[in-house]
Order: C-alpha cells, then sequence, then structure tokens
C-alpha cells in the first residue's frame, strides 16, 4: 500500500480549482475542442505539471493534454496510461460552480445555499450512508459540481505529484491523458495514441468507491428525417401529410413498458429519442440505441425501422430516411484478451483496502474507444455521484482511496514486470 496522504488538504484544493474554471463542452459546435474554454484548465494542468517536474507536459492545437512520468526502475515495465476528461455536461450549467464543503457528515439533509430546494437526502443518494464522518463536496445550488470528471483529474494529478515526490516507490513509465468533449461522445477522436505510446490504460471516471468497470454498452446513434407533404392549410383536405404528426406517431408507436430508459435497468438495452425538430414539410428525430450485446444492439436497430415503415404505410406520398451510426463498442470483448489489466485494477483497490466491485456500467468511457483503438482501458472509480445535475456530490476521502488505487496500480504493474 502507497503511503499517500493527503497533505495539507492538497487533493480537495486542487478539485475545488478546478471545479471552478468552467469548461461544459457543446454538442452543436463543431470545432475539437467544442468550446475554448475548455484549454482554460488544460493550461492550468500542463502548469502544474511542469511546476511538478514533468518536462514533456503540453497541450496539442485540439485541446488533448498528454505528460510522461519517466519510469524509475530496471525492470522493463509495460507503459501505463492514466486518462480523464476535463469537460462537463452540457446538460446542467457549468458556469460560476461554488464548491462546499461540508465537513464530518453526520447524515444529516444537505439544503445547498444558493437554491434551498436542491436539497442532498440520505434515502435519495444512497451512497451517503456509507460516508458518515467523511467531507462531501457539492455545488451551491444552481450548478453541476464537474466532479465528472475534475475528481478523475484532481486525483491523476495528485498521484503523479506523490510518484515524482516519492521516488522510492517504484514503476515504469507512466502516460497521462486529458480530453475535451468527452461528454459529447467525442471524448477521443482526436486523441494520438501513437504520441501517447501506452501499452494499457485506466480511465478515472467512475462512480462508487471500488468500483472498477470492465465492460459498457455498445452505443449507436440514430437520425430519423421525415419527409412529408406541406399545402397551404385552408386547402389541405387529402393532401397534406403532415411530417411534425407523421413523427408524433413513431415517437408515440415506441415501447411504453420496455425498451426505454426509465424502464429498464442492470443489462436491458434500449431506443430513446433524444431531440426533435420540424416543420409540416419534415421533421427529424434523434435517437440513442444502447445494449451489451452487438447483436442486441442491431436488434433494436431493425425494429426501429419497422416501426417507422409501419407508420408511413399510412402516407404514401411521405418518405424518411433513417441513419444509424456506431458511436463506440462494449469495451469487454477486448478486456477479455488482456485478464491481467483489470485483474491488477481490482488488486490496486483491494491493496487500498476496499472491497473492489466488478460491475458493467450502463454508459459509456472514454475507455470504450480507446480499447478498440488499442489501448485496453476499464474504468476505475472516482467518487463521483449525482453526475449532471445540480446535486452533484463527491467525497474527499472517496478521491484519497482513488489516488491511492492509481499509485497501486502503477507499483502493481511494475512489481508483476
Amino acid at each position: 500500500m502507497s503511503n499517500y496522504t493527503n497533505f495539507n488538504k492538497s487533493l480537495e484544493n486542487r478539485f475545488i480549482k478546478y471545479a471552478k474554471i468552467d469548461t461544459q463542452s457543446d454538442p452543436e459546435s463543431p470545432t475539437c475542442p467544442s468550446t475554448l474554454k475548455q484549454k482554460n484548465l488544460g493550461n492550468e494542468l500542463v502548469a502544474e505539471l511542469l511546476e511538478m517536474g514533468i518536462n514533456d507536459a503540453h497541450m496539442d492545437e485540439n485541446g488533448y493534454v498528454y505528460a510522461t512520468i519517466a519510469s524509475n526502475t530496471d525492470k522493463n515495465v509495460p507503459v501505463i496510461c492514466f486518462c480523464s476528461h476535463m469537460d462537463t455536461s452540457p446538460d446542467c450549467s457549468g458556469e460560476n460552480v461554488k464548491p462546499i464543503i461540508h465537513s464530518n457528515y453526520q447524515g444529516e439533509d444537505l439544503i445547498l445555499p444558493d437554491d434551498p430546494s436542491i436539497i442532498l437526502k440520505m434515502d435519495e443518494h444512497k451512497d451517503l450512508k456509507h460516508q458518515i464522518g467523511n467531507d462531501i463536496i457539492t455545488a451551491s445550488g444552481t450548478t453541476l459540481l464537474g466532479a465528472d470528471n475534475k475528481a478523475g483529474v484532481a486525483e491523476i494529478m495528485e498521484a503523479a505529484d506523490f510518484l515524482i515526490k516519492n521516488t522510492e516507490v517504484k514503476h515504469g513509465t507512466v502516460k497521462i491523458l486529458f480530453t475535451p468533449d468527452e461528454e459529447i461522445g467525442r471524448g477521443v477522436d482526436k486523441a494520438n495514441l501513437k504520441k501517447l505510446a501506452a501499452d494499457f490504460g485506466y480511465t478515472i471516471d467512475g462512480e462508487t468507491l471500488g468500483s472498477i468497470e470492465d465492460e459498457t454498452f455498445s452505443a449507436d446513434g440514430a437520425k430519423l428525417i421525415i419527409n412529408g407533404v406541406s399545402t397551404h392549410p385552408g386547402f389541405a383536405k387529402g393532401k397534406m401529410e403532415s411530417a411534425i404528426k407523421i413523427l408524433a406517431e413513431v415517437l408515440d408507436a415506441l415501447p411504453k413498458d420496455r425498451l426505454t430508459p426509465e424502464t429498464t435497468h442492470q443489462k436491458e438495452g434500449f431506443i430513446h429519442p433524444v431531440g426533435i425538430k420540424g416543420q409540416v414539410e419534415q421533421a427529424e428525430a434523434q435517437f440513442i440505441i444502447r445494449d451489451f450485446t452487438d447483436e442486441k444492439l442491431e436488434e433494436h436497430g431493425r425494429f426501429l425501422e419497422s416501426l417507422v415503415q409501419s407508420v408511413m404505410e399510412k402516407y404514401p406520398n411521405s418518405t424518411y430516411e433513417l441513419n444509424i451510426k456506431s458511436q463506440y463498442r462494449n469495451m469487454k470483448k477486448i478486456l477479455d484478451q488482456h485478464p491481467q489489466v483489470v485483474k491488477y485494477g481490482i488488486d490496486a483497490i483491494e491493496r487500498a483496502g476496499i472491497v473492489a466491485k466488478q460491475q458493467s456500467i450502463r454508459g459509456g468511457t472514454d475507455g470504450s474507444r480507446l480499447s478498440y483503438m488499442g489501448l485496453p482501458c476499464p474504468n476505475i472509480f472516482a467518487g463521483e455521484h449525482a453526475f449532471h445535475s445540480k446535486q452533484e456530490w463527491v467525497s474527499v476521502q472517496d478521491m484519497e482511496k482513488a489516488v491511492q488505487t492509481i499509485i497501486n496500480i502503477a507499483c502493481i504493474w511494475e512489481e508483476n514486470s
């Protein structure tokens, strides 16, 4: 076990500094990064890494931060990368975040001062019951906190600082990668894996203390365009076929008791409309399609198309286009080929004195795509909870355990080489 201690509260101070920097990404923007303000955090991280003595730390033109902690062992150790994303979700404001530390939490309701209607209650946030005596960080009630994924960023930075200062702790070459735009599905679009030159990776972007996720959804995105028939509404009888109404029929025909996010859990997938726009002549819907196997994912795509076709039969003069695109795939298929990556992650968690929880994530991480790009990459807990919301929170003590886990992973790879 590493002898890491959160000296002088450096971990929460680091996290709070990052949380105050607005890094919200924008799915409508075509640029990379999607918002220039993400580079503000990137610049801060590079400055801190250089100050630690990590001389190659830099940010590229696309907002990716790269850094290398040199090996301090004679052994030939695989190169390990730790990765977190810098952006916060478009679902909730990340502007003017005011982090608040609730010290020595005793199970009370946490009422957020800038909007007292935002209350964190233990019976609604089950993990709070494991936090008695810990220090909980929330936002102030009008924004998200940004623990997703600035908790991970702070933990990697803290671990890097420890490894640089404690040269007696043996490790191979460690790479650091901070990405933009993960929240809008573009987190590794322009990641330069040749430059990164790592063999295996770990994203630090999970929720509950002790969790390690080696399985994600497989994901597709779908765009449905309905081309209706528009005429003057005063003379429309027998002629008009409103694309808006046709699209509404399609959406209404989706199952209500299955295949939806609100009716599924565990290993069940779904078809989820996430945006609509339209006029009488043309209407459009965006969907996300999710499941744990590629076969079921394809089945959901075929089901959506058959449902559209059955509605369209009633509108002989209208047409549709349904485009389904791959977003990411379940990383388990890749990770099963490299069992030591997950095993060493579990060993590292247990060495930090925690029960490891190997589980699936009903979502995706940068690691899903990195795994398919040649960097097998499970996801380790960062301690973030209720992300993408004003109730988001993180525990300082959980973050300390994540830092210990990161350091332990580096040590365990060295020991086993």
